[in-house]
């Protein structure tokens, strides 16, 4: 079969050129990669709705009955909604104070780790001074090491200052962190020295290149720290056993721990309350998942 093609040429008309084998290589390698294209769509789609079943079957079983949700096979669709385990929850325990509480934590670290590691971020990245890259290195050295190992010299040091059953302690402690600074230092290396020394000349200090230069063009790694920091914090429950004894300062964590032993049995009631403990972790991801994958993907061009 004779296959023929058409060849533009700005300086001569059209005409039929013979399409030869390098063609034909071509048009099976596109048919591949868009095979392979559908294959890999196919795997991700596997694997996404795989990851995503455990929060289906928590869902749908927050609405069931206590009887239907450990039944064998699964009952996907319940015969009876119970919508009401949304609004009896409220009254069994104070889960609303517990959703407060984390969320007031939440925010004040988050802002306060992303201040402090911006900050030293910045000193690290754009500033000189001597044993610069030695302090970094062993400050970010400190990733390495277990929190069980220095969980009870921390503990005794918040009991002589008084701060124990308090939300200072929590704050305090986890205020600074080398993650973040590492995070922001890697961004800050991807911004052009010389920004930083045009300011300079102006008569810019550091302070105000910090806040009015570099913060501005580090909005997706300031996203991606924030984002990172608050779903830890609102998902700790080590932290906030170890220092919060009144019912009242209970995080959502403690709470619901705390609700799934006194009420072991109303395992419908037990789904509800994680739904909503995972709904405004969920929220904030889906308010800042770009700046989130963007950050995560320009951090670490440069080291």
């Amino acid at each position: 079969m004779n296959t023929t093609v058409l060849r533009k040429d700005s300086s001569a008309p059209a005409e039929p050129v013979p399409a030869g084998p390098a063609a034909e290589h071509r048009a099976r390698g596109g048919a591949a990669a868009a095979t392979g294209r559908i294959a890999l769509y196919a795997l991700l789609i596997v694997v996404a709705l795989g990851v995503l079943l455990p929060f289906v079957w928590m869902l749908i079983s927050s609405v069931k009955d206590d009887r239907d949700v450990f039944t064998v096979p699964i009952q996907w669709i319940p015969d009876e909604f119970k919508w009401g385990n949304f609004t009896s929850i409220w009254t069994r325990v104070p889960f609303a104070a517990y959703l407060g509480n984390s969320f007031f934590l939440s925010v004040v670290i988050t802002f306060l780790q992303v201040l402090t590691g911006s900050f030293a971020a910045y000193g690290f990245a754009k500033m000189r001074f001597p044993g610069r890259d030695l302090l970094f290195t062993g400050y970010i050295a400190t990733i390495a090491v277990p929190w069980q190992a220095y969980m009870v010299p921390q503990y005794v040091i918040m009991q002589k200052l008084g701060l124990v059953n308090s939300y200072t302690s929590l704050i305090l402690l986890q205020a600074f962190g080398a993650f973040g600074v590492f995070l922001m230092r890697q961004f800050y290396l991807t911004i052009p020295d010389e920004i930083s020394e045009a300011a300079r000349l102006d008569g810019l200090s550091e302070y105000g290149i910090w806040a009015r230069i570099v913060l501005p063009l580090s909005k997706p790694a300031l996203a991606s720290l924030a984002l990172l920091t608050f779903v830890n914090t609102w998902n700790d429950y080590m932290g906030p056993f170890i220092y919060l004894t009144d019912n009242r300062l209970w995080t959502v964590q403690l709470g619901l721990r705390a609700f799934i032993g006194q009420y072991d049995a109303e395992s419908a009631m037990i789904m509800t309350g994680s739904v909503l403990s995972v709904v405004p972790v969920l929220a904030v991801f889906l308010l800042g998942q770009r700046y989130f994958v963007r950050g995560i993907a320009t951090t670490g061009v440069k080291g």
